[in-house]
């Protein structure tokens, strides 16, 4: 365990259910969070190939009885699952907004009195790039994706409000293993930034930009710094790399420098 992880060691003492567990961020929390000493149960459709030693429930998140189930005597819910890019409606009124209820009121229903949301960058993604968006920005969604991840906020503050939960929604930039595109620069939370933040204590409340400590960034860190989590890492180190396979930097009216949410915003 490195230091800036054992500072954040002693979060949780019983279970976290991760759902989604088998997706691309949830494989960097299953592999970061036991550092911490964190004990996990992971929820998704299926288990990942080759599987690992995380306890696994099988399920969907449109099934509340099976959440409930899963969620008994957790301490907390990490929820990712969901269609993680833009789709048709009805898909998304599945998945990304009924199943998203689901989760919380599983977790009220099993007494689990905080939980951390996947949000996105697109559900504030019509910003523009050039402006320095706090955590408290309102939503701007920039495709039919981002109003799902809007809604999630909004539930989340309700879930807060109505039954004092804990709630923390992360707007993600790009949580990948490594950076593949140039805006990645400026949006990207590393996997140890990733861990940290979901690992971070809480308020009643919160919404936060889920970004490292990017040069580039166009979002602010305040409401991870009040979390308790200060990302560390920058992506500069990747952009001689990135410069040279992708030709240079992004042209001025390339939409993926332009706003937040990149070339989302250039769909239907």
């Amino acid at each position: 365990m490195d230091q800036r992880h054992a500072e954040h060691s002693s979060g949780i003492t019983r279970p976290v259910l991760i759902t989604g567990a088998a997706g691309a961020v949830g494989t960097i929390l299953r592999q970061g969070l036991p550092g911490l000493g964190w004990q996990l149960r992971c929820f998704d459709v299926a288990p990942p190939d080759p599987p690992d030693d995380v306890p696994w429930l099988l399920g969907d998140i449109s099934d509340r009885r099976r959440l409930v189930e899963a969620m008994r005597g957790a301490g907390a819910v990490i929820h990712l699952a969901g269609i993680p890019h833009e789709a048709d409606f009805p898909r998304l009124l599945h998945t990304n907004i009924d199943g998203t209820y689901q989760v919380f009121e599983a977790a009220r229903e099993a007494g689990v009195t905080r939980v951390l949301y996947a949000s996105s960058n697109h559900a504030v993604g019509r910003y523009t790039a050039d402006t320095r968006l706090s955590d408290s920005a309102r939503p701007r969604p920039d495709s039919l994706y981002g109003v799902s991840k809007a809604f999630g906020e909004a539930l989340g503050s309700y879930y807060a409000d109505r039954f004092g939960m804990r709630v923390a929604c992360v707007r993600i930039g790009s949580c990948f293993a490594h950076p593949t595109q140039l805006r990645h620069l400026a949006t990207r939370l590393s996997p140890g930034d990733a861990v940290l933040l979901f690992a971070a204590p809480g308020l009643r409340f919160a919404t936060v930009n889920g970004i490292s400590a990017n040069i580039r960034a166009w979002w602010d860190l305040d409401g991870a710094r009040a979390l308790g989590c200060a990302p560390q890492d920058d992506e500069e180190g990747w952009a001689r790399d990135l410069l040279a396979r992708h030709g240079g930097e992004l042209a001025p009216d390339d939409p993926d420098a332009t706003f937040v949410g990149g070339r989302m915003t250039a769909g239907r």
